[in-house]
């Protein structure tokens, strides 16, 4: 499993931590860590989902992926 931290930019209120949240989850083998406002902390299973994938489905839920990092 590979940590790493999104900066995420859109979200403003408890309604967006959990639109983020279900989107995140809707990558299958994806552990959250943490979402909080403007940030997201997870748990990828390296080699079976992409950071590209988890950046795909916060970004179709309506929100921006500004900065993504190693944990």
């Amino acid at each position: 499993m590979k940590d790493i931290v999104l900066q995420i930019s859109g979200m403003s209120c408890g309604h967006c931590l959990n639109a983020v949240n279900q989107a995140i989850h809707s990558v299958a083998g994806v552990e959250v860590r943490s979402v909080r406002i403007g940030r997201a902390e997870l748990r990828v299973p390296e080699g079976r989902v992409s950071e590209e994938q988890v950046r795909a489905a916060i970004e179709e839920a309506g929100y921006k992926v500004e900065a993504l990092a190693a944990g």
